[in-house]
């Protein structure tokens, strides 16, 4: 039993009709199951549709008949058999140039179809890293936004206990109310614990602005985050609390920095 590849290598040859016997039979019995296959027939079918109208010239005129007429009554009747026997062989061999050109029209559409499906693929790759570079680049503005603020105040965090160790730098905005953290040196968090990011505000208690975990280097980034509304910052503090976030510290701050 053939595989699908295989009755593919006949396409052409039933688009054709050059398939004949058991060999035709088997590839329509193939047909009749196979959609992909139809399909394909269907399409090389119209290509010599088109091939064969391309090549059909105009009927020529009515004395040009009479003409081919009265030179083959002059003709002498000895040499009419080489004749006949010389075309005969003349036209076996024109007769495959129609197949010659549907077989390399064939094989144009199907080069022509594979370099479409490469160009798409190259496309969506292009695509792909317009996007990722137009994110990036949108990111990259917020933060020159927020460091060229006049207003722009950058406070350094450190451990209280360990000035050598776990370190950050905040920066915030109060007229474009964004503010940045960047920290270096901190600890792995343990499974279900991440780092919370805290405003203590002139008045009133902490103020939560969001989670982070640091990188293998213990390096970590909070890029442009909401300043509280209304708030005047007094410092910022980072304590280790559960993944989800905490609405109140519930463990010991780790680095802090006066505004």
């Amino acid at each position: 039993m053939k595989t699908h590849e295989q009755f593919a290598d006949d396409l052409a040859l039933y688009a054709l009709n050059e398939l004949t016997g058991s060999e035709r039979q088997e590839f329509e019995q193939h047909l009749e199951t196979c959609a992909s296959c139809r399909r394909e027939v269907q399409a090389l079918r119209g290509d010599l549709g088109l091939l064969a109208l391309s090549t059909a010239g105009p009927n020529p005129p009515a004395r040009s008949k009479e003409q081919l007429m009265r030179a083959i009554a002059a003709e002498p009747r000895g040499v009419s058999a080489p004749v006949a026997e010389k075309s005969r062989r003349r036209g076996f061999g024109w007769a495959w140039i129609p197949t010659l050109a549907a077989v390399a029209l064939l094989l144009l559409a199907a080069a022509l179809k594979l370099d479409n499906a490469r160009l798409e693929e190259d496309l969506a790759s292009l695509t792909s890293l317009h996007r990722n570079t137009s994110s990036e680049l949108a990111k990259a503005e917020e933060k020159l936004g927020l460091l060229s603020a006049r207003d722009a105040v950058q406070v350094s965090l450190s451990a209280q206990a360990e000035p050598h160790k776990p370190h950050g730098t905040a920066i915030y905005s109060p007229s474009q109310k964004r503010m940045m953290l960047m920290a270096s040196n901190l600890a792995p968090v343990p499974a279900g614990k991440a780092y919370e990011l805290w405003v203590i505000p002139m008045e009133g208690a902490p103020i939560p602005s969001g989670m982070f975990k640091p990188d293998e280097h213990g390096n970590a980034m909070m890029m442009d985050h909401v300043m509280p509304e209304g708030v005047v910052a007094k410092a910022f503090a980072v304590t280790l609390e559960d993944e989800a976030g905490s609405d109140k510290p519930t463990s010991p701050i780790l680095i802090v920095g006066v505004g």
